[in-house]
């Protein structure tokens, strides 16, 4: 079968499902081999967007704001929908009129639209009408009202004043209830959250999670860059999945002008991609271990970690896989020399892993603390969008590589690992299951890598064209939306991170556990707050 003939038959079955329900109103307006791009009203969002995920077997993996009053009048809404099955994504547009600045709102029917929605409310100054959260998520208590950082008429050396504000957590009461108040400010150097426990004596009752204090106005600054420039934007949204995010903007901008990279650059990024993953997953490992104090496991997964960056170092120049992705391809190539060096190196780690898997897979302690700790239930995971291992590890058997294949994965042989038993074990266990496989695809490519250029120029662009670019990093799906203005620069670019979706799910883990639980879980996710916050 064709990509043409693909992408017809997808826009035949979604344009039948559309008259067939009576959505007359709602227009495609452009396709690609792996993304339909349709217009409705804003009426039409919430009842439409509820019945793509319940009954047409999409989820919603991104939505934004964009303020295009210079370009329409208006501001508009992006609704980004992945169908799996098919391998495909639908956008949505839709427009809000500056003088009705509102949308209904999907939360009560698509759970997972809830922080994307609070979010545009926050930078936007667009209501979300029915959402059932009022309080403010990515500015905090002593932001001013009527101020909306990501306007286009907002500058980035703006001084805001601050003001007085409160943001109320919520109570749990009752005899012998008390609350923990931790963070922002953590022991060590790691990034600030706010974690508010309610408990009783140890056993936690719930948890409230804050965060947003490292926002940093990523998006903003990468308004008015070209595109070479945006990847440097790009690739330092998250120091640990560096590689994925600037390999999913360069998916978005090479979709936009149509540029195909060659088949090398392609397994390049593919290898780079499981580099990377490969020194997360066994430093994510060794980092569960600090959370139970079984620290032979942490100074293990630390040194193959170290052994990984600094092959990351040797073949490409930089230990977090930075300058390496450019839109049309890669800057660096990789050498029969450093070939040899990836599979040496990959064929030591191996082994040494499986080491120290078996040790920790066959100690009772160990097990003790990890087995049936800090459960995530399928409903939830599925209901809130939860991606990566966190969402294998409950029993979603769901990869991008596999499922909205891109670069060279279409080509490479791997298994999905899932669990279904949701806790910690479980997600260790996916993590360990991927390792061996990440191994196993990075060989695959390094024999299956063809000659070709490295780096092709950009074709054309569109004004005001937007796509999606789409990658599996090591904590999940990243997902890059890029629009570029009449000038050719990016107009706007709104990052969806893993750690995005699966903040939400980890305080739903935690009840039912002990205080000293919960830096074994938070660690199981082991995810980014600079990512998040952007």
């Amino acid at each position: 079968m064709t990509k043409e003939y693909a992408v017809s038959n997808k826009l035949a079955k979604f344009q039948q499902y559309i008259d067939h329900h009576g959505n007359r109103q709602v227009q495609v307006t452009e396709s690609n081999p792996d993304e339909i791009h349709l217009a409705i009203p804003k009426e039409e969002i919430a009842e439409l967007g509820a019945k793509l995920c319940h009954e047409l077997g999409f989820e919603l993996i991104q939505l934004l704001g964009s303020d295009e009053r210079q370009i329409q009048g208006q501001f508009a809404l992006y609704y980004v929908f992945a169908q799996y099955q098919e391998g495909y994504v639908a956008v949505l547009k839709t427009e809000v009129a500056e003088g009705e600045p509102s949308f209904p709102s999907l939360t009560p029917r698509v759970p997972s639209a809830h922080w994307y929605e609070r979010e545009i409310r926050d930078l936007f100054g667009l209501e979300p009408k029915g959402h059932p959260e009022i309080r403010r998520l990515a500015v905090h208590k002593d932001w001013p009202k009527g101020l909306f950082p990501l306007r286009k008429d907002f500058r980035l050396q703006t001084e805001v004043p601050r003001s007085d504000g409160k943001f109320t957590f919520s109570r749990v009461e009752g005899e012998g209830v008390m609350q923990i108040p931790v963070g922002p400010i953590h022991a060590g150097i790691i990034e600030p959250g706010h974690f508010r426990f309610s408990v009783v004596g140890e056993n936690v009752l719930n948890l409230e999670a804050r965060f947003f204090y490292t926002h940093r106005g990523m998006e903003k600054i990468a308004e008015g860059k070209t595109p070479r420039q945006g990847v440097l934007v790009a690739e330092r949204m998250c120091g640990a999945c560096s590689f994925a995010h600037s390999s999913a903007y360069c998916l978005a901008i090479e979709k936009l002008s149509g540029t195909v990279i060659s088949k090398r650059a392609e397994f390049i990024r593919t290898i780079g991609l499981e580099l990377e993953r490969l020194y997360n997953h066994i430093g994510d490992v060794g980092n569960i271990c600090a959370g139970l104090g079984f620290a032979f496991g942490t100074m293990y997964g630390a040194r193959l970690k170290e052994e990984l960056q600094h092959l990351n170092e040797t073949v490409f120049g930089s230990r977090f896989l930075r300058g390496i992705n450019a839109p049309g391809g890669v800057r660096r190539d990789i050498s029969d020399q450093n070939r040899e060096l990836i599979l040496g190196t990959l064929a030591w780690v191996e082994r040494e892993f499986r080491e120290l898997t078996e040790i920790l897979l066959t100690t009772e302690s160990y097990l003790d603390r990890v087995q049936g700790t800090g459960i995530l239930r399928y409903k939830i995971a599925c209901d809130l969008h939860a991606v990566g291992p966190a969402a294998r590890a409950a029993g979603i058997a769901r990869d991008t590589r596999r499922d909205l294949p891109h670069l060279a994965y279409g080509s490479l042989n791997f298994e999905v690992p899932v669990y279904t038993e949701g806790d910690v074990l479980a997600r260790v266990k996916v993590r360990i299951d991927e390792t061996f496989q990440s191994i196993g695809i990075v060989r695959q490519a390094l024999d299956l890598m063809p000659p070709g250029k490295l780096l092709l120029p950009l074709e054309e662009m569109t004004p005001y064209g937007h796509a999606v670019g789409i990658t599996e990093s090591a904590r999940g799906e990243n997902v890059h939306f890029v629009m570029v203005g009449g000038d050719g620069k990016i107009f706007r670019h709104m990052v969806r991170s893993a750690s995005y979706c699966n903040w939400p799910v980890v305080p739903s883990t935690i009840p039912g556990n002990i205080v000293p639980d919960f830096p074994l879980i938070n660690k199981s996710f082991e995810l980014c707050y600079s990512c998040l916050d952007r």
